[in-house]
């Protein structure tokens, strides 16, 4: 299986399933097709584009995340399937009944797994990793010291500081900000996508528990992965206004980018789904033991 994300972006296209096929295209004219199961998502940024009724039921049945787009562009839902795995709703009973102990543990695990890559992150981009690594023992059950948050504001302060030295990270500034929340987004889109393919309900989290958000399953677990989208974000300039195509492109990329995770060498959207098979073990088990990102960036 090949791992795409498709966009459909600059055409007012019309999206239909042909045989096990997206099918776009505009005034008569086939854009291009693609076999579902390529595609990991498809992104939809242009505001007058249609999908069918179709295909967006085979979209959801191969679990294939449909990411929907505001006119900047910058992603604002998505679709996924009712039904993804054969046992769902044992695993939706566990996750709900996990204690607060494994969630604590959990976190923890999932928190120094974010801090390694952003030390390699930092290192990476700027030869030094400004003593995040140092902090990763620091992080106790639940992270109750919240290091994590230390972490981020070393990894802020540094990553960005020979372009912009004044950056900080602001959800509503544009230039660096607006890559990173693309980018976010993608993930989080992927990540939701694992965590319902695992059997899992993405609102019911180990961390994240705002009434607000229906997906802190998903915020949770893509913590580990989001310096995947530092790194490159930080690789790319900076951009001026709205993300342009090759922007979006480039972080779209990253769903088939090369990482470590455990001893195996898999991509960004295939190891989402392997830390999200070992979440619902560990909440079926009652036993904090996860696969997570151990290299993010080699061959990257």
């Amino acid at each position: 299986m090949t791992d795409r994300i498709v966009e459909v972006a600059e055409t007012a296209a019309t999206l239909t399933l042909s045989l096990d096929r997206l099918r776009a295209a505009a005034e008569g004219i086939v854009l291009f097709e693609c076999p579902l199961r390529e595609i990991a998502a498809v992104v939809v940024s242009h505001p007058r584009s249609y999908v069918s009724t179709a295909l967006l039921s085979a979209l959801a049945a191969n679990g294939i995340a449909l990411i929907v787009s505001d006119t900047k562009r910058m992603p604002t839902g998505w679709l996924m399937g009712i039904e993804t795995h054969a046992t769902q709703s044992e695993r939706f009973r566990a996750q709900a009944k996990a204690s607060l102990p494994l969630r604590k543990r959990l976190w923890q695990a999932l928190v120094c797994s974010k801090i390694r890559g952003q030390a390699e992150v930092l290192r990476t981009v700027t030869g030094d990793d400004g003593g995040i690594a140092g902090l990763e023992p620091l992080v106790r059950s639940g992270d109750p010291d919240n290091v994590e948050a230390r972490a981020s504001r070393i990894l802020w302060s540094r990553l960005f500081a020979d372009r912009d030295p004044e950056f900080r990270r602001d959800r509503q500034r544009p230039g660096f900000n607006a890559g990173l929340n693309y980018g976010y987004a993608i993930l989080r889109s992927l990540t939701a996508r694992a965590i319902a393919g695992a059997g899992l309900h993405p609102t019911l989290g180990v961390h994240h528990h705002s009434r607000y958000d229906a997906y802190c399953l998903a915020d949770d677990l893509m913590e580990p992965f989001r310096p995947l989208v530092d790194w490159k974000v930080a690789s790319l300039d900076e951009p001026a206004g709205d993300l342009s195509r090759e922007y979006r492109q480039a972080l779209a990329a990253l769903v088939s980018t090369p990482v470590t995770i455990g001893t195996e060498r898999r991509t960004l959207a295939d190891a989402l789904s392997v830390s999200a098979r070992t979440l619902a073990r560990a909440f079926v088990d009652g036993v904090p033991k996860l696969r997570l990102p151990r290299q993010l960036l080699q061959g990257a």
